[in-house]
């Protein structure tokens, strides 16, 4: 089932035409990935796809309904987004700060406060102060926060941003469990190759255009990823490195 879905979409910064014509969609449980070089439009596209901005033409479809078509809190029960910049030292406890993903469900919520901590591993630190957390696990408790709001989809920009490489792997097998355990879709932006081979899908943009989609044996390949990002012949070492890494510390990590 397709749970987002973009028709023809086209957005402009004033006169600047930034995306053109993209055209994909996101099924249902599927944890999938958005890569592009600095300002290919990664997270308009995100934006785009919470309702946050309007397409100048085309539609974004949130289940058969276009997403401008919902009412605020109509869509906030249906797609969570996480911006690339959070406000990592907001006054709040790791429990109050979860439990603000309640307002949209008015009690209907899908997961309670304790349930949501306990998935992301936080579940004896709900009284901390958000401040004294790691930088991963102040991540993990605002992504608690979207599982408490029950969205069906998780927009997240940028959440590895910052952090090593430890917290990057806790990320990733908190998001293959949200997947695989609530069916839950999670459209992810990301830089690192590596990263994106264990995805189940890829899609790649460059100057707001999609470039190519798919698994990520297809799109990361050493011809399209050389032309993506400009790259000069060295990248073919690159990325047989990094996948190599990055696949033996995923399969250590899901075990």
């Amino acid at each position: 089932m397709t749970t987002l879905e973009f028709a023809n979409v086209s957005f402009a910064y004033g006169a600047q035409r930034f995306i053109e014509q993209l055209s994909f969609s996101l099924p249902e449980g599927e944890l999938v990935g958005l890569m592009g070089p600095n300002g290919a439009g990664k997270s308009t596209i995100l934006k785009l796809a919470a309702g946050l901005l309007s397409p100048r033409k085309g539609a974004v479809f949130l289940g058969k309904q276009m997403i401008g078509s919902y009412s605020g809190k109509e869509r906030a029960k249906l797609v969570a987004y996480l911006p690339q910049i959070l406000d990592l030292q907001a006054p709040f406890r790791v429990g109050e700060l979860v439990r603000m993903g309640e307002y949209p469900q008015k009690g209907s919520r899908a997961l309670s406060v304790d349930e949501a901590l306990h998935i992301v591993g936080l579940q004896e630190k709900a009284k901390q102060p958000l401040a004294e957390l790691s930088g991963g696990e102040r991540r993990r408790a605002y992504i608690a926060m979207t599982l408490v709001q029950g969205a069906r989809v998780l927009l997240l920009d940028e959440p590895l941003a910052s952090l090593d490489i430890k917290y990057q792997f806790d990320l990733y097998r908190l998001l293959k469990d949200i997947v695989r355990e609530k069916g839950v879709s999670v459209f992810i932006s990301l830089h690192d190759i590596g990263m994106g081979t264990m995805l189940d899908r890829l899609l790649l943009v460059k100057h707001g255009q999609l470039i190519a989609q798919g698994e990520s044996e297809s799109v990361l390949t050493y011809d399209i990823v050389q032309d993506t990002y400009n790259l000069n012949e060295s990248i073919g070492e690159y990325m047989t490195a990094n996948r190599t890494v990055c696949r033996a510390l995923a399969v250590a990590s899901l075990q």
